[in-house]
């Protein structure tokens, strides 16, 4: 009971410095309205059908955002695609963090050749050029659903992060309560666990949200040079299809189809930098005080 009433004063305390923050506040509604219309719109959508006889319509009551070259509701199309465009974000965003924790993290405890093995490898990743290799990967790879795509796009998102958590890591390591840790025979794994992650997931946090963003851009502009066969919806593809087919750079009727999906991906990194702007101090009991 008191571990329940412990947690919701901690959920209590984490909103309210979240709501306190006027930028992490507007953050916040910007990002849950992008997550709810993720998680529920598509329940609520049916199977949408082309319709050649009202392509390329502009704004109306019956279509709010006009219709594409196909007949099809852009603002319908918008909201299925959210789903496909957070999970790919989502899925690269927890790949990146797992990667970057556990080299990290065992880097900095190891120490040795271990953690000399360890960012020889994570430099050579770091210096690499992400987004080229990350387009030569995508013409190899086949990127037929959200979680390959998020695989793909996290293999260059981690390394440094991984530095940084190292070290953070070697500043704990020599901590009085990790050597008292040491000193009562606890396990490497749950020193891992509870006292080096607790005083990290911040930080973590702050990365998650900053990795998602760079991984939505990153996944648009493999779409936009037509790089990623991705398959399902996803606003990357709308705006290829705009720019590719319908002529939207050069002043035709399809000025909708391009500019919703570029106005929601600018909606989405507005919100999380603001997010992120609140997220380190309502995590830190530290900053909190």
């Amino acid at each position: 009971m008191k571990k329940n009433r412990s947690t919701s004063s901690g959920f209590r305390a984490f909103f309210a410095v979240i709501w306190r923050n006027p930028l992490s506040r507007i953050g916040f509604i910007i990002l849950l309205v992008f997550l709810l219309m993720a998680i529920f719109g598509p329940l609520f959508i049916p199977t949408l059908k082309s319709n050649y006889a009202a392509r390329l319509q502009p704004p109306s009551a019956g279509h709010w955002l006009g219709t594409d070259m196909a007949g099809k509701d852009v603002g319908l199309q918008l909201i299925l695609g959210s789903r496909d465009v957070l999970l790919v974000a989502a899925y690269a965003a927890s790949f990146a963090i797992l990667f970057a924790c556990v080299i990290g993290i065992v880097s900095g405890l190891r120490g040795g050749m271990v953690d000399e093995a360890l960012m020889l490898f994570t430099n050579v990743v770091l210096t690499t050029p992400s987004f080229p290799m990350t387009m030569i990967l995508s013409m190899v790879i086949r990127t037929t659903n959200p979680l390959v795509f998020g695989l793909l796009l996290s293999l260059w998102s981690w390394a440094g992060l991984a530095k940084a958590i190292r070290s953070q890591v070697l500043n704990l390591k020599h901590r009085e309560f990790i050597e008292a840790s040491r000193i009562m025979g606890i396990s490497q794994f749950n020193i891992i666990l509870h006292d080096v992650v607790p005083n990290i997931v911040s930080y973590i946090a702050v990365n998650f949200i900053s990795i998602m963003k760079n991984s939505i851009t990153a996944s648009v502009g493999l779409m936009i040079l037509g790089l990623a066969p991705y398959q399902g919806n996803h606003w990357g593809i709308m705006i290829n299809v705009a720019i590719s087919q319908t002529g939207a750079l050069l002043g035709s009727g399809s000025m909708t189809y391009f500019l919703a999906p570029v106005t929601c991906l600018m909606l989405f990194q507005l919100g999380s930098y603001f997010f992120a702007t609140g997220l380190d101090e309502a995590l830190n009991p530290r900053l909190r005080s």
